[in-house]
């Protein structure tokens, strides 16, 4: 089954990574023929500047609501600009605006929500980098968080694409969003499977050199097997690619080494590699890849 066309909900805060984030939404709806929403989520009660008098504090409620307007305008009107459509904006005041994204994107059935890494824009407590962290570990469907790539840029197609892949359902999942992501876009796919070292002593050779070869062996014929998944989902593997040590760390050095644009895995992992991609990997990925990361969460 074909995940696009499908619902894009991007959420802003009017940040430099949600303009970022904005425009990789944009592209990725056109591309896809996927429909766009954006949404603004202000914070319904501005705690950090609690008034001592109620009447100031409702008013500085109505500010903080005609400034999540603005920067929920403002967004779509650089959209449009770009020669994107909206399908529709959204304005929600809530506590808690990582739920707001979670609950808004199950009730449009959204197939992927598009966050930026970390927000320090006009609404302080928006979609600042515990939200995007938030989002990822509840929503219910891919979540793309985008980052600068140390140019000040996020570029959309990303060009290459590294898929981490550990046999895992979720890794299932991640596969054929990355093939479909790769063919819509005319990107490079690279797959990466990054094997478990074992601290098992070989007395005789005075080191983990022998385990180290069985492990290294096995994960090479897991690459293989996944390589071919990916071939038999119409993918096209440009460079596999294997490692082995901590999968967070290995996956965010091939991807620097491999240029890669973006980042696809699966949310948590619990396949063939017990340590593969396990919710922390995913989160860590996150939070240190040089490039916007996809995670994807099994069927």
């Amino acid at each position: 089954m074909s995940i696009f066309p499908t619902k894009i909900l991007f959420a802003t805060d009017g940040s430099e990574e949600a303009t970022l984030a904005a425009r990789s939404a944009a592209a990725l709806a056109t591309r896809t023929g996927s429909e766009l929403h954006v949404l603004t989520a202000g914070p319904e009660f501005p705690y950090y500047e609690l008034p001592e008098a109620p009447a100031a504090f409702e008013d500085i409620a109505k500010a903080q609501k005609r400034k999540a307007r603005e920067v929920l305008d403002e967004q779509v009107a650089r959209i449009e600009e770009s020669g994107a459509a909206v399908e529709e904006a959204h304005l929600r005041m809530g506590e808690r605006p990582g739920r707001v994204v979670v609950d808004l994107a199950e009730e449009l059935g959204a197939g992927l929500v598009v966050v930026g890494s970390r927000g320090v824009g006009p609404l302080r407590r928006a979609l600042m980098g515990s939200v995007s962290t938030s989002v990822v570990r509840h929503a219910h469907g891919p979540v793309l968080v985008v980052r600068e790539d140390g140019q000040g840029e996020a570029s959309f197609p990303p060009g290459r694409i590294l898929l981490a892949l550990d046999g895992s359902e979720e890794a299932v999942a991640a596969a054929r969003m990355a093939v479909e992501l790769a063919t819509s876009t005319g990107s490079e796919l690279h797959v990466i499977h990054v094997g478990e070292i074992a601290p098992v002593y070989h007395p005789e050779r005075h080191g983990y050199v022998a385990r180290y070869e069985r492990l290294h062996e096995h994960a090479r014929q897991l690459l293989d097997e996944e390589v071919e998944k990916v071939k038999a989902a119409g993918g096209t593997v440009a460079g596999s690619h294997l490692a082995m040590g901590r999968p967070d760390e290995e996956i965010v050095v091939s991807a620097e080494g491999v240029g890669a644009g973006l980042i696809v895995v699966g949310s948590r992992g619990l396949g063939g590699i017990k340590r593969a991609l396990m919710g922390s990997v995913s989160d860590s990925v996150v939070r240190h890849a040089h490039c916007p990361v996809l995670v994807v969460r099994g069927d």
